[in-house]
């Protein structure tokens, strides 16, 4: 593979595997239409439009952010995964939006946004500029901008760091006095914003009593700093360092009523961290780190022609559109899965979510929750096979520690009642749930099944004993539970099987003819994509099957439970 060292010369264009660039600037806008500055979105009909297409995403699996750059401005679209509307809704049913309380299902939510605009004098900076690059450098995680304006070279980098549990970004000029920038921040949250001296903060409380807060700390080298309207300029400095620290007061804990640190207490704390490091310290604890989990993985799909190889990203895609012939662009592409589990799920956080942890929308698509009917298996598809077995543990303790919450829904449902009118031990899944143990929409009845394979997944790849005897097993033998509880069992030829409820057709029957007294089958499955709900969906009963055959091999690994 080709290497290229980024920051890169101004006018040295990369082209290397593992780089996601372009050429062009981003098209930067406000998230709230009304707020646009500019009047229009560009090539786009509306932000989301933007938000989607131009934005590259940073993250440590508990804060990140979209990054939208341009010569005159910079928007960090900021996220932290934990903020989130409703609470532990014990109805099931739904309630969106930012108001959600705690006896609705909610949503994730959007932190706020950071805006750099930045100056000549006082004047905004001017967006023509010479040799434009932005970029997502796969190799150290790190976002890169270059470009020279009036005859000074202009960097700039951002990543989310996890030994500092921030993200930090730095502003450098080739030539002394020659970085401005104005720095606000934009809350959908109506949030109560304050500049004072070199740090912004904005903070409230959601309606379900969740507190959030966020800083943004300034420190150029150089200049003068001033603050006024909520805002802090900086003016004629060398270069400039930004951190952001980001929480809320959510705890992953039934027993807590999900409730924890106050978030201010634990900013104070990252704050203090990273106020006293320098930009190369955290930078270099930065890429130790992530270089760690990312080059445990290498792959060679062949070399791409090198008229191609030179191309920016959205023209490669287009060339591969038309000639699907570029080994390198595939290889970014497979590392760029990684990056993204790497970005927004690590131990110690919340799981990666339908967005994996960016969002923009109040409102976002299914909620930005955990879809279990294979959305979030997906999103860990490649935890294990692809060497970040870590990414995976966010999964699994999420599911231990929603598992109190869906025992007490699942054993309070009537249908799931066992044949003596008791309730059935163990628990299973709506088909979306929340972070406070909500579940919301319709049963998805193997869904717990489901995540015991992400369960017992992890000890196949790590042989890790302690693992499997504390954390793995006890799920899997509740979970087990309730199958031994819920199964139905079938009379000769069938009998007794039903399709929406009702009683197997002349074709039907044909088709269990071969069925044997005392089969057991998962009663009334369904697809929320197609087909009726009936007895002994197939996948259902694979799933089954893998649940008691994998607990099994757990019980003689262990010794538990002949």
């Amino acid at each position: 593979m080709s290497s290229v060292s980024l920051g890169w010369g101004a006018l040295d264009k990369p082209s290397a595997s593992n780089l996601i660039w372009s050429d062009e600037p981003a098209v930067v806008v406000y998230p709230q239409e009304d707020k646009n500055p500019d009047g229009n979105f560009g090539k786009y009909k509306k932000p989301s439009a933007v938000w989607e297409a131009e934005g590259y995403p940073i993250g440590n699996g508990r804060v990140g952010a979209m990054i939208f750059s341009a010569p005159n401005r910079e928007r960090f679209a900021l996220n932290e995964i934990s903020l989130w509307s409703g609470g532990p809704n014990p109805g099931g049913g739904y309630g969106y939006g930012l108001n959600a309380g705690t006896n609705q299902f909610g949503n994730y939510l959007p932190f706020g946004d950071l805006f750099v605009d930045f100056k000549k004098g006082d004047q905004p900076a001017s967006v023509s500029v010479e040799d434009f690059t932005r970029a997502l450098d796969l190799r150290d995680g790190i976002h890169k901008v270059n470009y020279k304006a009036d005859g000074v070279t202009y960097d700039r980098e951002a990543f989310a760091s996890t030994p500092a549990n921030v993200l930090v970004l730095e502003y450098k000029a080739s030539k002394p006095g020659q970085f401005s920038a104005d720095f606000s921040i934009n809350s959908q949250l109506e949030s109560a914003i304050s500049a004072k001296g070199p740090v912004i903060t904005w903070k409230g409380t959601l309606k379900n009593g969740m507190n959030y807060e966020g800083r943004v700390l300034i420190r150029p080298k150089g200049g003068t700093l001033s603050t006024a309207d909520d805002k802090i300029s900086v003016k004629n400095a060398d270069s400039c360092m930004v951190v952001i620290v980001m929480e809320t007061d959510y705890l992953m804990d039934y027993k807590k009523d999900w409730k924890g640190e106050a978030p201010a207490k634990k900013l104070d704390r990252y704050a203090a961290k990273a106020a006293s490091a320098d930009y190369a310290a955290l930078k270099q604890a930065h890429i130790a780190q992530y270089k760690s989990m990312f080059d445990r993985v290498k792959v060679n799909f062949g070399k791409t022609e090198a008229d191609v190889a030179k191309l920016p990203i959205p023209k490669r895609l287009e060339a591969y559109k038309k000639n699907p012939v570029d080994p390198d662009l595939e290889e970014t592409m497979f590392q760029y899965g990684r990056y993204l589990l790497l970005s927004s799920s690590r131990p110690g956080t919340l799981p990666a979510n339908l967005q994996g942890l960016w969002n923009v929308y109040l409102n976002p698509p299914w909620a930005c929750d955990y879809h279990n009917n294979i959305n979030v298996q997906m999103a860990y598809w490649g935890a294990e096979p692809a060497n970040l077995s870590e990414c995976h543990e966010a999964l699994i303790n999420y599911v231990e520690a929603m598992a109190p919450g869906c025992r007490d829904v699942s054993q309070a449902n009537k249908g799931f009642n066992t044949k003596d009118g008791k309730p059935v031990r163990g628990w299973t899944v709506r088909t979306s749930q929340n972070i406070f143990g909500g579940n919301g929409w319709q049963w998805n009845i193997p869904g717990a099944a489901w995540y015991a394979l992400h369960v017992w997944e992890h000890y196949a790849f790590t042989g890790d004993r302690k693992y499997l005897e504390k954390q793995a097993y006890p799920l899997m033998k509740e979970i087990c539970h309730f199958w031994e509880d819920h199964l139905k069992e079938l009379g000769a030829r069938g009998e007794g099987f039903k399709t929406n409820g009702k009683d197997p057709n002349e074709e039907e029957k044909k088709d269990l003819a071969d069925v044997k007294a005392g089969t057991l089958v998962a009663p009334n499955g369904w697809s929320p994509e197609h087909g009726p709900r009936e007895d002994g969906v197939m996948h259902d009963q694979q799933l089954i099957a893998e649940l008691f055959t994998n607990t099994i091999k757990a019980a003689r690994i262990l010794g538990k439970d002949a």
